[in-house]
Formats: C-alpha cells, sequence, structure tokens
C-alpha cells in the first residue's frame, strides 16, 4: 500500500543529501577588500616592465541611445585614444608597451589609426585625415586605458579605484576617480600574469571590448618604436589643457 506520509520522509531525505552533496561544489565569489585588490593588482602590473600583442577591439552602442548621443561618440572615442566607430565595428591592430610610460596601439583594419606615447606626448595619427593630435602624456593617462598597461602601478592606482569582484579570480574592475573621465568603469582581466582582455562602459550608454591575443610579456622593444615625426602636409591639432 502506498503511504504518503512515507514517500515524503523519503523525499526530503533524498533533498537533503543532495543538497550536502552540491553545496561543497558551490563556490560563492567573494570579493576582495579594496586594499587587497590594489595590492593583487599592483603585483600584476609590476610584473610587466613590457608587453607585445595583436589585439580586436568591438564597439557596441547601446540600442536606447539618441542620435545626438550616437553623433556624439566619434569624439568621445577620439578622447580615449581608439578608433572612433562607424557604427557597430571590430577593428584590430597591434600594441607594445614599455615601462616607463612608452606605448604603441596601432589600427591596422578595417582603417588605420596610430596612437603613440614617448613618456611625454601622445600621438594620434589618421592616415585617411591627414591630421595627427597632440596632448601630453598626463593629460591621456586618465582617459585612455590602454595606456594604463605602460604606467607605473603607483600612479595608476591613484588614478583608478580598484575592485575585485572574486577574490579567487585575476578581474579586476576600476573606477575612474575622476568625476569627468571618458568612462565610467573598465573591467581588466588577466590569465597567466598577462591581460587578457579590457571592458569599457561609458557615459554614452556604449560598451567597448578589446581582447588581446598572442601576449608576449617583457619582449625585448627598441626605443625607436615609441617615437612619432609628424609626415609633412599634415594638420596637427594641439589639445593641450590649461
Amino acid at each position: 500500500m502506498f503511504k504518503p506520509a512515507f514517500f515524503l520522509i523519503k523525499l526530503q531525505q533524498v533533498l537533503v543529501i543532495g543538497l550536502a552533496v552540491s553545496l561543497p561544489s558551490m563556490v560563492l565569489a567573494v570579493p576582495a577588500s579594496e586594499p587587497q585588490a590594489l595590492n593583487n593588482l599592483s603585483q600584476l602590473l609590476g610584473k610587466m616592465t613590457g608587453l607585445q600583442a595583436n589585439f580586436v577591439q568591438t564597439v557596441q552602442t547601446s540600442p536606447s541611445a539618441s542620435i545626438k548621443t550616437i553623433q556624439a561618440i566619434p569624439k568621445k572615442i577620439n578622447s580615449l585614444g581608439l578608433q572612433a566607430p562607424r557604427g557597430n565595428q571590430r577593428f584590430s591592430g597591434t600594441m607594445q608597451v614599455k615601462r616607463p610610460n612608452l606605448f604603441r596601439w596601432e589600427t591596422q583594419m578595417p582603417s588605420k589609426q596610430l596612437i603613440i606615447s614617448d613618456s611625454r606626448t601622445v600621438w594620434i595619427y589618421d592616415p585617411d585625415l591627414q591630421q595627427a593630435t597632440r596632448q601630453t602624456l598626463s593629460q591621456q593617462v586618465s582617459d585612455t586605458p590602454a595606456l594604463l598597461l605602460s604606467g607605473q602601478p603607483s600612479s595608476i592606482l591613484k588614478t583608478f579605484k580598484v575592485t575585485q569582484p572574486d577574490s579567487n579570480q585575476t578581474s579586476f574592475v576600476l573606477f575612474p576617480r575622476q568625476k569627468a573621465s571618458s568612462f565610467d568603469q573598465l573591467t581588466l582581466n588577466f590569465e597567466h600574469n598577462m591581460p587578457t582582455s579590457m571592458l569599457l562602459r561609458d557615459t554614452l550608454g556604449q560598451q567597448t571590448m578589446i581582447q588581446f591575443s598572442q601576449v608576449s610579456l617583457n619582449p625585448k622593444l627598441d626605443n625607436s618604436l615609441f617615437t612619432f615625426t609628424p609626415p609633412k602636409g599634415i594638420d596637427i591639432i594641439e589639445q593641450n589643457k590649461p
């Protein structure tokens, strides 16, 4: 004879045993404290004296963005030192980084752009537009996320509030301390002590994903890679703040 009470007791026992077995395998993400997150990121960046990689950059505009917002995106992206999208697009190229503050970011497809820092000046060169923009490095550090890979860890940590959502994962979310920054937050992911991706979210409702591949940690890089002489005949735009 079927006994409901007996069945319910057995069902409860099965559920309890199943829960007990599954609980150890469920690892909840425990955020690192801010000092620990700072220390963990500082250690990772401190191991990098140089870096070389290929990159793919994808920009996605929020469907809810207004026409005025979309029209403003190219100007906003240029201030980040990244390629401006013509709609949602995908860009690829190469980058080299060498401490302190030497940086080269060269977009090759589908259009060309070169961003280069010699530790004092940042140049953004657009061959198609026949123009080069010159800015001081101090201006660009807080606005150009990729430049943080070439900076000193101590100065980076002063510029950004650093969080680590899961203390067991080498993934960090950075928030600019300056309210006038061009982006709201930046997620920086590492594997085997090397950066694998950066995800930016900005005030215009768009998301920029940068993925790195063929990453080489601490390669030998000649300083000539980080010098730029404007070609003759191009327009030079000065963007130095007072």
